[in-house]
């Protein structure tokens, strides 16, 4: 899954999309390395980030999911509204990437009624504060069990078991040492589950809590360390804004640990 962040204020490549022909531009670059996704978003969901109202987010995503659409790409709207995630489905995007799980009521209907894709994932709190104080009894199990009852609830509203993905959040109200955790252990524990897992790793600030101070652009060989491990743990989707890279990684450790 390759990351294209139609927002000016991303913490990795904000703004350098904003302008719809270099998203899209960039979006055909990602598929032609090698993508089988691309998950378009349109409102920063970065530690400390402001929301933005649903008519800007819907600005911002549907001319480039269209587009995309239209050159056989495989598109993922990452939103955690329903009339965004809508709007960008009636263009035809198919996975809704909801990084609030179900926070918008309306987003388990939509997904039952049309049949898209649905990426659950775990966040303790919301982006302008997640990171201020996260605290866990247990971050493996807390994670694990809040997704298990985010898809159990999924498809007890209409949502097809096989629709359903989970993403343990990397970096959304974690601390260095809950993310290390999860990517170390938590991986295996969600795939317990049944449903695939998604991580997305790539160039979070965590890497730089191990490595010191390392700006995001220069984290992608950390960033491909952690993807590696992620799926030798059981995950079936990397989101990767180096997708060349995270690609060609990932397909060595994929055939180490499940074979050729």
């Amino acid at each position: 899954m390759g990351v294209l962040n139609v927002t000016p204020d991303s913490f990795s490549d904000g703004g350098r999309f904003l302008d719809v022909d270099a998203a899209i531009s960039h979006g055909l670059e990602l598929h032609a390395g090698g993508a089988d996704v691309v998950d378009v978003g349109g409102e920063s969901t970065r530690p400390g980030a402001d929301s933005v109202t649903v008519d800007t987010e819907i600005g911002r995503v549907v001319p480039g999911v269209a587009a995309l659409v239209a050159q056989d790409v495989v598109v993922s709207v990452d939103t955690s509204k329903a009339e965004v995630a809508a709007a960008a489905l009636d263009v035809g995007a198919s996975i809704v990437n909801d990084v609030t799980a179900l926070g918008d009521p309306a987003m388990v209907d939509l997904a039952a009624a049309t049949g898209a894709g649905l990426v659950l994932m775990h966040m303790q709190g919301e982006p302008r504060t997640m990171q201020e104080d996260p605290r866990y009894e247990d971050v493996v199990e807390d994670v694990a069990r809040y997704l298990e009852g985010a898809a159990a609830s999924a498809i007890e509203a209409g949502v097809r078991r096989e629709s359903i993905c989970l993403d343990p959040g990397i970096g959304f109200g974690k601390s260095l040492g809950h993310n290390v955790d999860l990517l170390s252990l938590g991986v295996a524990r969600i795939a317990q589950t049944g449903h695939p897992v998604l991580v997305g790793a790539s160039r979070k600030s965590f890497i730089a809590g191990i490595l010191g101070s390392i700006a995001p652009e220069e984290r992608d060989p950390a960033s491909a360390a952690a993807q590696v491990l992620a799926v030798a743990s059981g995950a079936s989707i990397i989101r990767s804004h180096n997708v060349v890279m995270a690609l060609q990684t990932v397909r060595v450790a994929d055939a180490i640990v499940r074979g050729l």
